[in-house]
């Protein structure tokens, strides 16, 4: 969205990214390739207290006056973001609204996601432009994201926990810093509700189930094999006959 803004000369006086400290390594490179590409820099915004300690160690405050503990520390952390809990978008409205203010903001959701469509500003809907139509554009002018496309269909946080099963797979298979870290993550976080990573189950019950379908794989694989062999050498004898 941004590339053609720019060169359809539309008004643009900042960029904006928000950093959430939960990105992919990729992201910060791609964000250089694109200061590079486009001669523009990118404002880096942060949230206002670091999402670790918002999600495992922040004291949290009942702020209900009719609430026998108002005023009172009744956990630590919000826990893992959850579709009915989403405390890490909301930080991030938050922070982008305080910046911006009053100005008029471009917001690249795409024509396809009418879902998303509120009361702002959208040139990739006003140009009819998909997200398929937007990465094609991207990869024709050179930018890959360091190759994350090629193992997920959407990016977001390397630890969001609203992705589908097959995406934290596909993290542990070949990102296995990233998921060793999200399990550090989760072991910090103090309430057993907050622990609650993906339906109902924490981040080392993920970890053990698919440990487990690893197992059953590579047994799978070692019967068909072996199964393979035996009939190799069954063809084998049958010749000699």
């Amino acid at each position: 969205m941004v590339i053609r803004l720019i060169s359809e000369r539309w008004p643009l006086y900042e960029i904006v990214f928000f950093d959430t400290g939960w990105e992919f390594p990729q992201m910060y490179d791609h964000i250089a390739k694109f200061e590079a590409f486009t001669g523009r820099t990118v404002t880096r915004l942060h949230p206002r207290e670091a999402f670790d300690h918002k999600m495992c160690t922040k004291p949290i405050v009942r702020i209900k006056k009719s609430d026998p503990m108002h005023g009172q520390v009744y956990r630590f952390g919000n826990g893992w973001p959850s579709f009915a809990r989403r405390w890490c978008t909301r930080e991030k409205v938050d922070v982008i609204d305080a910046h911006c203010k009053d100005a008029m903001r471009y917001v690249g959701i795409a024509a396809d996601e009418p879902e998303r469509i509120k009361m702002r500003n959208y040139p990739l809907v006003g140009w009819g432009m998909t997200e398929a139509d937007c990465l094609k554009m991207c990869f024709d002018l050179g930018f890959d994201w360091g190759g994350l496309y090629d193992y997920f269909d959407r990016v977001s946080c390397f630890c969001c926990s609203l992705k589908g099963l097959d995406d934290y797979r596909t993290l542990r298979r070949d990102f296995p810093p990233l998921w060793a870290r999200m399990i550090e993550m989760g072991d910090n976080v103090r309430s057993a509700e907050g622990r609650r990573f993906h339906h109902g189950k924490t981040i080392r019950e993920l970890d053990e189930r698919f440990a487990r379908e690893d197992e059953a794989e590579a047994r799978q694989m070692t019967l068909g094999l072996c199964m393979a062999n035996d009939q190799v050498e069954f063809q084998e004898g049958s010749e000699a006959e």
